[in-house]
């Protein structure tokens, strides 16, 4: 969904478990809790606090799954 970043929470590099609080984002009046969906490593974070975001924007990534 478009909206604002009001915060994130991690940097490149940093290890991250399924679950973990990545950023918040604030759509439609609400703030949403953007959360890892797997275990990893965060590769790049693509968005910052005040940044307005389009639906469907990446706003973190994670390396890719060596396991995949």
């Amino acid at each position: 969904m478009p909206g604002l970043v009001k915060a994130v929470f991690v940097e490149p590099g940093q290890e991250v478990t399924a679950g973990d609080r990545l950023a918040i984002l604030e759509a439609m009046k609400m703030e949403h809790t953007l959360t890892a969906a797997r275990d990893g490593r965060v590769a790049e974070v693509l968005a910052r606090p005040g940044d307005q975001v389009q639906a469907g924007a990446p706003l973190i990534r994670l390396e890719e799954d060596a396991d995949a």
